[in-house]
């Protein structure tokens, strides 16, 4: 079962549209397949943890990275809608400091693969959202970093009408010019 990836302005960061087969009695994909993920990007990823959150409109989680054992992140969303965006962190690259973002939601069955080296988060657009992603290396709170979600070096136009709602950790998120980057 194909899958249509499309290069984001970050052309590392990708967007990946599965093969949907609906009819009246609704709807099948997969919404991994390792093979197919492999032909299609030409990666060869292991995913080690699958995550799954849910959060509230207007809830702003991020922008989370681990400076040891980064994570690349497989992510959608199952229920509702979300503006899920990546910022690159590594000082090599030509799109260092820039910031890509898409609406994810569980009518556009849309997936972005964020590698490793980007900081990840993403605003919570509908009611509420169940969030799922899957990630190439385990969580290791000794190495999780935050980047301040609104700094203005970075200016991700998030969507959204007012303050958002976020944990403490998100609130005192590191300023770009201040955070620990990548090689």
């Amino acid at each position: 079962m194909p899958i249509i990836v499309t290069p984001t302005a970050i052309p590392d960061v990708l967007v990946l549209e599965p093969t949907v087969f609906g009819d009246e009695r609704g709807f099948f994909f997969e919404s991994f397949n390792a093979r197919e993920f492999k032909e299609a990007t030409g990666l060869d990823v292991t995913f080690v943890q699958d995550n799954h959150s849910r959060s509230a409109k207007g809830v702003l989680r991020g922008m989370h990275y681990q400076i040891e054992h980064p994570q690349g992140k497989l992510v959608r969303v199952v229920q509702g809608a979300v503006f899920d965006v990546a910022v690159d962190l590594r000082r090599a690259s030509p799109t260092f400091g820039h910031w890509v973002g898409q609406v994810l939601s569980a009518d556009n069955r849309k997936q972005i693969w964020i590698p490793p080296g980007f900081a990840h988060g993403f605003v919570v657009l509908s009611d509420a959202a169940e969030f799922l992603y899957k990630t190439t290396d385990y969580w290791y709170p000794a190495h999780e970093r935050c980047l301040l979600w609104n700094d203005p070096q970075v200016a991700i136009a998030w969507p959204i009408d007012g303050a958002p709602t976020l944990a403490a950790k998100d609130s005192a998120g590191t300023p770009f010019a201040h955070a620990e980057i990548f090689p």
